[in-house]
């Protein structure tokens, strides 16, 4: 807990990060429990409610890689601010939603939300290393992890009770002041940005020139994602795990109704309940970060994570009780923050700040395909071939990805800086 309190002690600019990071997440998690209500209730529509889905997953496939050459070029503290504002003017339009011929304002709004959170997210990643000393990077990642877990369990609540209440106006306007008060703690911090090399490029430059410019930093990006072992094998797990998530969000909760009998409620329940192992993962992640080396806590937390979700899977072959998926769902949040903590560590080790940014803009992008891919996949082998076998792909995913990082964990060291020269 030293580590802990340490960096939340020293690092000011980092507790207003985090801080703004936890509000502005409370407020995503109920307006997306909130929408998905409301959009149900006006329209009667599971379809409808579908269209929110795939509004939201457009924007990392089809903007994800350019927006990281953006946010390299630009300020992270100020990239953040402009997308906090901006987030909270798009949802004034959904005061003017009340019936199914507005849906379409619901969609535009998800949409550009969508779009904004494509250049919030490399920006406020970058910005992580650059605000905390490398030893307690670790503990940061975990941190941010760990806040992700407490705004889904607020905001998820939250959301259901002020659709209840006011309905979309309620929730937007919600969801709006929180974006206004994060705005106000980035705006606090002190931190501004060293101008990088491609930042002096002459302001009279012709925009073929710019053009160009921008078409070599974005493909630089996507080059940079499969340059050298450790950045290879970083992506190929991005991937592979990708298309597991997409898998799990499509047969999870067919999994809970014809494999354990769950009705809604049961599936809620368990679903929200692997935020409870998430906190308190997060926390030991937090705790021991600094003595751990991050490829180790990526590899252990990722075969953890496989052998959790292929038990929480194959159970229901001998027992269709619920209690060990609650149990499980609780459990796997602990490697969960394990993975999530020491795999971001890894890239950002491995990445120069310069070009952070299109690095995770590219493998965003691609991981989104990978998403997109499970989950079309996922509906026809269902059918196909049962939904316990198509699952099982998901945990053998992590286990063999964990044990491949462990194998190659020296590859994955951040590399020492070269030591200065010898005064003569």
């Amino acid at each position: 807990m030293k580590d802990l309190w340490s960096v939340l002690a020293r690092q000011r600019d980092y507790r207003l990060m985090l801080s703004a990071g936890l509000i502005s997440l409370i407020g995503d998690w109920l307006l997306r429990t909130g929408l998905a209500f409301q959009v149900y209730v006006l329209t009667g529509s599971t379809l409808a409610s579908g269209g929110l889905l795939l509004a939201s997953f457009v924007p990392p496939v089809v903007l994800g890689s350019l927006a990281g050459v953006f946010v390299d070029r630009w300020d992270r503290r100020k990239t953040m601010i402009v997308t906090n504002v901006l987030n909270a003017l798009v949802l004034l339009p959904l005061l003017a939603v009340r019936d199914e011929s507005a849906i379409w304002i619901v969609y535009g709004v998800v949409l550009a939300q969508s779009c904004l959170q494509q250049f919030f997210s490399p920006a406020e990643q970058s910005l992580v290393p650059v605000l905390v000393e490398s030893e307690q990077l670790v503990t940061a990642n975990a941190l941010n992890g760990q806040i992700r877990d407490i705004a889904r369990l607020v905001g998820a609540a939250l959301g259901g009770v002020l659709a209840a209440l006011g309905g979309l106006t309620l929730l937007a306007l919600a969801d709006a002041g929180t974006f206004l008060i994060a705005v106000v703690l980035v705006a606090g911090m002190r931190h501004r940005r060293t101008p990088h090399e491609h930042d002096e490029a002459s302001a009279a430059e012709e925009a073929g020139g710019a053009i160009r410019r921008l078409r070599a930093e974005w493909t630089e990006g996507l080059r940079l994602c499969v340059a050298g072992q450790a950045m290879r094998l970083l992506f190929v797990f991005c991937l592979v795990t990708g298309v597991g998530e997409g898998i799990m969000s499509t047969l999870f909760a067919p999994f809970v109704s014809s494999e354990l009998g769950g009705d809604g409620t049961a599936y809620g329940l368990i679903v929200s309940s692997q935020a409870i192992g998430g906190i308190v993962g997060g926390l030991v992640a937090a705790a021991i970060g600094s003595r751990l080396p991050a490829a180790t806590m990526w590899g252990v937390g990722a075969f953890f994570f496989g052998l959790v979700d292929l038990t929480l899977f194959c159970y229901p072959l001998i027992s269709d009780s619920l209690i060990p998926a609650f149990a499980c769902m609780i459990v796997v949040g602990l490697p969960g923050a394990f993975t999530v903590a020491g795999m971001m560590t890894v890239f950002q080790n491995l990445t120069q700040d310069g070009t952070r940014g299109r690095i995770f803009g590219a493998i965003t992008a691609t991981e989104s395909v990978a998403v997109l891919v499970g989950i079309t996949s996922a509906g026809f082998l269902g059918d196909a071939v049962g939904i316990i076998p198509v699952l099982v792909f998901q945990g053998l995913g992590y286990v063999v990805g964990g044990l491949v990082i462990l194998s190659r964990r020296q590859v994955l060291a951040p590399r020492p800086e070269p030591a200065p020269p010898l005064p003569v």
